[in-house]
């Protein structure tokens, strides 16, 4: 049976996003490289996606997107970007602009429905996983929580759109509200992570307070911040 050369097909994958609230390309490059310094294996090389919701005025992008890549961090998309000017920029350098789902505009021309039905809310969806993760392994729990019965392996990864629960060691990383979502919360019953992050605040092991490691504990983000508290 003769297959053709290619096929598309769908896939996730779990990308950082930086949001950049300056437009000065060196203030940018030196942010960027204090994160990567704090956490280097998680962040060199890495792809990301540039949301620049947050720029205002003048933009010189090749120079910004310069800075950018200096750091080794690697630019595979522009979200958030609303100036037409700005836009034209970034498609001119070859990279992408991205639309996220709950930024999509109707379109002009579909009529507005006369009467619209309820639609119900979609019941809260959760991911179960049994079996132990093991390095090098990736779960990801798409607009869910993500539950682990048995441990995760340093070298492994936990991602989730929602909650990350952890009934084992937890090493490796987890990173909760992968999208975007900054009320989801990490529990664990024995913290020994190498990285945590909740919709992209994060801290590697060195971080983590030293009475918290090894024990339950509960993370959440307060005022933006990552937080920790035992859990009971």
């Amino acid at each position: 049976m003769s297959q053709t050369p290619i096929e598309f097909k769908g896939s996730s994958f779990t990308l950082s996003v930086v949001h950049l609230h300056h437009s000065q390309p060196e203030v940018i490059r030196q942010a960027l490289q204090d994160k990567i310094d704090q956490a280097p294996d998680f962040l060199k090389n890495a792809p990301v996606v540039l949301n620049v919701a947050g720029l205002s005025g003048n933009v010189n992008w090749k120079q910004l997107q310069q800075a950018v890549a200096s750091t080794g961090l690697r630019i595979v998309g522009v979200s958030g970007c609303k100036d037409e000017n700005l836009k034209r920029m970034i498609v001119k350098a070859g990279l992408p602009v991205l639309s996220e789902g709950k930024e999509a505009k109707k379109r002009s021309d579909e009529p507005a429905p006369v009467e619209a039905a309820p639609v119900p809310e979609p019941a809260a969806r959760t991911r179960i996983i049994t079996t132990p993760v093991r390095s090098g392994q990736q779960i990801y729990a798409r607009n869910a929580d993500l539950i682990v019965t048995s441990s995760v392996s340093a070298g492994a990864e936990l991602v989730a759109d929602g909650n990350i629960h952890v009934y084992g060691m937890m090493r490796g990383r987890a990173l909760a509200g992968a999208g975007g979502d900054r009320d989801c919360q990490i529990f664990c019953t024995n913290l020994a992570a190498e990285l945590v992050s909740i919709a992209g605040e994060y801290w590697i092991m060195d971080q983590i307070p030293a009475e918290f490691f090894g024990k339950a504990a509960r993370l959440c983000l307060k005022e933006g911040a990552l937080t920790i508290q035992t859990l009971i």
